[in-house]
């Protein structure tokens, strides 16, 4: 079994990274470590590289056609994976997560519809509700006993109050890291059913799976599920590969399905592009391997985090994942604004971290933490948080 170098740092300066190139406009300054926006700092998977190499050297990239072996591929992975069944039918290629979900709004929802979202959670559900001018109905998530759960009854009031036609799901949760239960799932499943609510999972994390936790698609988590579910998924976190955009949704109801896919492919919404679909083959078929041997370095990347934080830094806590490479830092105990926690990190301790507010005004004292990066950068990231923490706490005394 071949072992791959994680520990090695890669210059990605002129490469076209968002991570690095978004700085200045983002946080101010261009001299910050990035450990903000979710792509990993690794090498990717060689086999990867080595399918698209070999595409690219033919001398003519015409109209291409996805082979039977790229869908083949997306349907064992999901079953031998995660024991989740997929038929080829009920299988499609979008053209990225988000995008896969605006395509979703646009066809379930008409101008001024409500749609549901769970705050603190992924940005861009926020804003691809109110870009395309839909309503925004926020069902927070309660924090208690130091992490999340779901305010089902007050789902349930909202629903039946407010009449919304989606609800956009994160499972595993982004920013948070929960891989949400069954039973939970289920029950949301039965409140939206019963009220006409499609529900759109966003399962871009489905794969990070971490300490052995099973990844449960919300469409296997009850009948209920199944009739209004559309489950939304991509390697492109998996393996480092959200450059090649390439990204798939499966919806198991006949009903909701196929004039939903009739319309996607009426224009061209889900025509996959070349180096789309050799990537993604290439990735579910050889990298597996490479995978597991990163989530292993992911989670004793955390371990770390976690340890440094309890002898470092213990005004800092952190909510541990149980899935992807994001870890969700508390602040709270500084007593901050968040403009002065964002300038504490930037200005003293050079670090870009993604915003808790990003995520909804209840990340207020929060901020996320990309933890898909060499030990050496983290370690040193960490001793600049712990300088920052310290001298702030000598300054308070």
């Amino acid at each position: 079994m071949k072992n791959y170098d994680f520990d090695q740092v890669i210059d990605r300066s002129h490469s076209c990274c968002l991570k690095y190139e978004s700085l200045d406009s983002m946080f101010g300054r261009h001299d910050l470590t990035p450990l903000w926006i979710a792509d990993l700092d690794f090498a990717v998977c060689p086999e990867i590289t080595n399918a698209l190499s070999k595409r690219l050297e033919h001398p003519v990239y015409g109209y291409s056609a996805a082979p039977d072996s790229y869908w083949q591929s997306i349907t064992k992975w999901l079953e031998n994976r995660h024991g989740i069944k997929v038929t080829r039918e009920e299988l499609t290629f979008i053209p990225g997560v988000v995008k896969g979900i605006a395509l979703v709004v646009n066809y379930f929802t008409k101008e001024g519809d409500k749609i549901v979202i769970q705050p603190p959670v992924y940005h861009p559900f926020k804003s691809v509700i109110e870009g395309n001018h839909r309503q925004v109905l926020e069902n927070p998530l309660v924090f208690k006993d130091d992490n999340y759960q779901m305010d089902l009854d007050s789902l349930e009031e909202l629903i039946k109050e407010n009449k919304p036609k989606l609800m956009i799901l994160c499972n595993p949760h982004n920013p948070v890291g929960i891989q949400w239960e069954k039973e939970t799932m289920a029950r949301l499943a039965k409140i939206c059913r019963e009220n006409g609510v499609v529900v759109v999972s966003d399962e871009i994390h489905g794969d990070l799976m971490l300490k052995g936790i099973k990844h449960i698609t919300f469409t296997d988590s009850s009948e209920d599920a199944k009739e209004i579910g559309i489950t939304l998924g991509a390697p492109s976190k998996s393996f480092n590969i959200p450059g090649l955009v390439s990204s798939w949704m499966f919806v198991k109801n006949p009903a909701l399905r196929e004039p939903f896919y009739e319309w996607l492919e009426h224009n061209e919404f889900n025509s996959p592009v070349m180096t789309a679909v050799i990537g993604a083959e290439a990735a579910y078929t050889y990298g597996e391997n490479w995978l597991d041997q990163m989530l292993a370095y992911v989670e004793s990347n955390i371990d770390f985090v976690q340890n440094y934080l309890k002898e470092n830094i213990p005004e800092v806590s952190m909510i541990r994942p149980q899935a992807s490479f994001l870890v969700w830092l508390d602040f709270r105990q500084l007593h901050l604004s968040q403009p002065q926690l964002m300038e504490l990190l930037i200005e003293k301790a050079h670090l870009a971290l993604n915003d808790g507010t990003m995520f909804g005004h209840q990340g207020k004292g929060f901020m996320r933490l990309n933890v898909g990066t060499p030990r050496k950068v983290l370690q040193s990231a960490l001793e600049h948080v712990a300088q920052a923490v310290n001298s702030l706490v000598n300054e308070m005394q």
